[in-house]
């Protein structure tokens, strides 16, 4: 049998690709090993409107997403980050703090349900997360004078080597094996509570745990993955900044930027390269816009079309085989609907065997799309089961619109 191993270099982007034929685990990974690749954004990103047209672009006026947020065209919903489109990447600000036994948290903000404190952070704002605090769901922290936060719990132990065994092709998906590269303790959640700041939820994943400023200084890029989370591509606190790297996907229609920071499931968390965060286990899946709901639906394929250079190309198979992103589909995102989260509720979708023989299988681009194939049984879960929730929660912050 042929083991396939990635390593964290892959994982990064949020997907599987490059895969290793060789049957070796991945021991302690030099920084040199796990350097950054721009994300190949391609297959999502807007054409240039003079296709086609007899005049050149800068004919063109400006996007009407200038003009009005929610018209067609480029947005940054992350206001707090500067996007580099072409490394398909977004630097943020770095904070620090402490939990109670004085180690070192180095974290990032990317939502919180103060709507007032979102814009002037330039952070995105969920009325959902309200609803997220039960359980070890969300981590209770205190304002101290100097401004930063001490944390009650959460430990994040970033040394674990990244491992991952496909099954047998064509379903490579599910993996046989998964190992991801961080892991979160029990009371691991990246949601926050600030106790004594009018008790507002912030979503703040832990981007380095207990090391000094000195160990994690990577300004130039290159970092110690057995520091850092596998997203970062340069972290400098000495500028109290991180870039971090971003992944596309689609939400109606439209290609979207985000992070993916966290899951509570350790295949996703493998798949996604992020950490394992068990807290968010406690939150309620399968609520959706229901009252009380602290989550949004997210739309993934396990079989979609396959090939690189198709492009029908989509979902986990295609990930893990072909070595370019699934593609996955978001439900509603800042500017397209009122109910955004960063808590994803994975919902995994499998194309039947009598959709693939009469050719209906093909890339999907939107929730109410994937939902009437459901409908209609084109689509089911896995093993023909009732298509919804896999109970799987990934915290992944959106960065912007590209259209």
């Amino acid at each position: 049998m042929i083991l396939r191993h990635v390593n964290r270099q892959t994982l990064r982007n949020g997907f599987l690709s490059n895969m290793m034929t060789a049957a070796w685990v991945l021991g302690s990974i030099a920084p040199s090993l796990a350097q950054s690749m721009p994300m190949n954004a391609d297959e999502v990103r807007p054409a240039p409107p003079e296709i086609g047209a007899k005049i050149p672009g800068t004919y063109f006026g400006p996007t009407p997403s200038e003009v009005q947020k929610e018209l067609i065209g480029p947005y940054k919903l992350l206001k707090a980050g500067q996007v580099d489109e072409k490394a398909f990447t977004v630097t943020l600000p770095l904070y620090q703090g402490q939990v109670k036994d004085g180690r070192k948290v180095w974290y990032v903000l990317t939502d919180t349900t103060d709507q007032r404190n979102a814009e002037a952070l330039g952070l995105n704002f969920s009325g959902k997360l309200t609803y997220a605090a039960v359980g070890r769901a969300v981590r209770p922290a205190t304002l101290e004078k100097d401004g930063t936060l001490v944390f009650d719990s959460g430990t994040v132990d970033f040394r674990p080597a990244p491992k991952l065994v496909p099954g047998d092709r064509p379903n490579a998906f599910p993996p046989k094996q998964a190992q991801p590269g961080s892991v979160g303790d029990q009371n691991y959640t990246p949601l926050i509570r600030i106790t004594n700041a009018g008790n507002h939820v912030y979503n703040a994943p832990i981007i380095a745990f207990d090391a000094d400023a000195k160990q994690i200084s990577f300004p130039n890029g290159k970092p110690d993955y057995r520091l850092v989370h596998d997203k970062v591509v340069k972290i400098d606190p000495a500028a109290m900044t991180v870039t971090l790297q971003m992944t596309p996907g689609m939400s109606f229609a439209r290609p979207i930027a985000y992070i993916s920071f966290d899951a509570n499931d350790p295949v996703a968390a493998t798949l996604e390269g992020s950490t394992l965060a068990p807290g968010l286990g406690d939150i309620r899946v399968g609520g959706d816009d229901g009252a009380f709901s602290a989550v949004e639906r997210l739309f993934v394929m396990a079989n979609g079309p396959m090939g690189k250079g198709n492009p029908q190309r989509q979902g986990l198979n295609s990930a893990i085989v072909d070595g370019n992103g699934p593609l996955n589909v978001f439900g509603g995102v800042p500017t397209i609907a009122l109910d955004y989260s960063p808590l994803w509720d994975l919902n995994l979708g499998v194309w039947t065997p009598e959709a693939i023989q009469r050719g209906y299988r093909s890339r999907v681009m939107e929730e109410f799309q994937i939902l009437r194939l459901a409908q209609q049984g084109w689509i089911t879960g896995p093993d023909r089961k009732q298509y919804g929730s896999t109970g799987i929660i990934i915290n992944c912050p959106l960065v912007m619109r590209l259209l």
